[in-house]
């Protein structure tokens, strides 16, 4: 017995769900390049969404990579001053 074919709606809100993913997937890579290329850009971050910026200080040190977070502070309050 052949399977069957899926229902075109099917098709189109599956191809739906992949785009939206695809598009999350890449919209989440581009603010992790952005927030790692400029401090500016995680002051930013900072003060609009600190638990986003809490999420890029985690990953990193997940990986590995630390102290970002203390060398952003402190050039923060050195500005400030």
């Amino acid at each position: 017995m052949a399977p069957k074919s899926l229902n075109p709606l099917a098709m189109k809100l599956m191809k739906g769900v992949i785009v939206l993913e695809l598009v999350g997937v890449l919209g989440a890579y581009g603010l992790f390049q952005m927030m790692n290329s400029s401090r500016d850009f995680r002051n930013t971050m900072n003060r609009r969404f600190p638990s986003i910026l809490e999420v890029y200080y985690q990953s990193n040190e997940w990986a590995g990579v630390y102290g970002i977070r203390e060398r952003d502070h402190e050039a923060w309050s050195a500005k400030q001053d």
